[in-house]
């Protein structure tokens, strides 16, 4: 069995504490896991000055080609993990085991990663709007003639990073090239990605000395974000709430996500079904990019009707079946806790689970030790039921009946929005809504992201802030 250390600046750290990582379903361990503790990171705050140092002594442009080679390794390269090590499949096999993600969807998940970390410099160049990268190195420069600045707020990054969806790592795949350090609070469910991705940096040139990664319990993402002047953090809606309005961290959470078809488009709803059905379903639901409503002024218990029928023959499969799309839930008792939720907002008048007639079991299937919740579609008459912005980390969706007028201003916030319409005015009024985060116009599955725009916020603007700057000639 594999022994992951704590990470302190590069330096394995063995705890006299740790905690055992089992298989989702078998409970057969798979790691043993050192543990952190507030205290330690305290410590190892006060050198965080140094992780950026390091990576500043490293032009921009060859940090850039060096994570590029660190994502081929990660890819496809065994990697040490811990006291042991991994290849790809190993990998993928271990991630699937402790995050209940079906194999399949781990390596479709890898790919996205290798995909950020090969096309770096073009992901940069977009997250900056094309700025000269030296300007951060320096600190300073010129563009069009008018001096510039921008100063880092922070020497290191802080993430406290979830168990559930492998896909985040993505957001903060960026910050090592543009010369800021890491400071990674694993999930207790999926250690691999950030021990995977700290040995691939390494090995392709990347000092030791910016990136820890420190495994623990909830002392240690409290202390994450105590120790780091800026910190990205997942979790549910009362994280986001707690956090709001807190500039030193960034809240990632539930994106209610929506797909809305416009009074000009939706009597040919049937032409955007994939559309739709692909957007709910795709890596089982887990992302806050997935769709967990769709809004329709008509025609909405025939579009719940046809997805529930798209969805009604998925079943739980083994995990590393080449078919399995639906993850399962790794705490017990989590399945029975959503799906009695669901039951409770069934109580209001005009909620009907359009899936109900279409399965030949209940909502929730418990087999080889463990727990699913299968596809749920959910029809409401009124954006006024509770249901109405609901979202959960499977396969879900809410079709509202809503008029085309009172729509962008009923569907709250929103991170993802697919407007299915060719009105030049609703078009208008959609892009002017500031509650909207990512705007598709026309049929775009909410999860197809373009990897070279931002979502969730920009990460340069988070980490680096711009200023007035002037010099005299010396």
């Amino acid at each position: 069995m594999l022994h992951l250390p704590v990470l302190r600046w590069g330096q394995a750290y063995t705890s006299m504490d740790v905690d055992t990582v089992s298989h989702f379903s078998t409970g057969e361990p798979i790691a043993k896991v050192s543990r952190a503790n507030g205290g330690l990171i305290q410590r190892d705050m006060r050198k965080a000055p140094r992780a950026r140092e390091a990576l500043r002594e490293i032009p921009i442009a060859d940090l850039v080609a060096r994570v590029g080679r660190a994502g081929e390794l990660y890819a496809a390269a065994s990697l040490p993990m811990g006291d042991g090590s991994q290849d790809p499949d190993a990998f993928v096999r271990a991630q699937s085991g402790t995050t209940g993600l079906p194999e399949r969807l781990c390596r479709a998940n890898m790919k996205k990663n290798t995909f950020v970390l090969t096309e770096m410099g073009r992901i940069l160049a977009s997250l900056t709007r094309g700025l000269d990268l030296d300007v951060l190195s320096r600190g300073y420069g010129e563009e069009r003639g008018v001096p510039i600045s921008f100063q880092a707020e922070s020497p290191v990054l802080g993430l406290v990073l979830p168990s559930n969806s492998p896909g985040v790592h993505t957001l903060w795949l960026p910050v090592i090239p543009l010369q800021i350090g890491l400071v990674l609070k694993p999930g207790p469910q999926e250690p691999w990605t950030p021990f995977r991705m700290a040995e691939a940096f390494a090995q392709a040139g990347i000092p030791r000395e910016a990136i820890s990664v420190y495994p623990g319990e909830g002392d240690v993402g409290a202390a994450v974000l105590d120790g780091c002047a800026r910190s990205l953090i997942f979790g549910g809606t009362a994280t986001v709430d707690r956090y709001r309005g807190n500039a030193r961290v960034q809240a990632h959470g539930p994106g209610f996500s929506k797909i809305l078809l416009g009074d000009d488009q939706v009597d040919s709803w049937e032409k955007y079904l994939d559309v739709m059905v692909d957007s709910v379903f795709a890596n089982s639901g887990r992302g806050c990019i997935n769709c967990s409503g769709i809004w329709a002024s008509r025609h909405g218990r025939e579009i719940a009707e046809a997805i529930a029928k798209r969805l009604a023959g998925v079943r739980p499969l083994p995990a590393d079946h080449p078919e399995s799309s639906l993850a399962a839930f790794t705490v017990p008792g989590i399945a029975d806790a959503i799906s009695n939720a669901i039951d409770a907002d069934l109580q209001a008048p005009g909620v009907t689970d359009v899936t109900a007639i279409h399965r030949d079991t209940g909502r929730v299937v418990k087999q080889n030790g463990a727990e699913y919740v299968l596809p749920t579609v959910i029809h409401c008459d009124s954006p006024d039921a509770a249901a109405a912005n609901r979202e959960y980390m499977f396969p879900f969706v809410t079709v509202v009946d809503c008029p085309e007028a009172q729509m962008i201003q009923r569907i709250g916030s929103t991170l993802v929005c697919s407007a299915v319409t060719c009105k030049p005015e609703w078009r208008r009024a959609l892009v002017d809504a500031v509650h909207i985060d990512r705007l598709n116009l026309g049929p775009v599955p909410t999860t197809q992201l373009n990897w070279l725009q931002p979502h969730e916020g920009n990460i340069v603007e988070f980490l680096f802030r711009a200023r007035a700057f002037q010099s005299a000639p010396v």
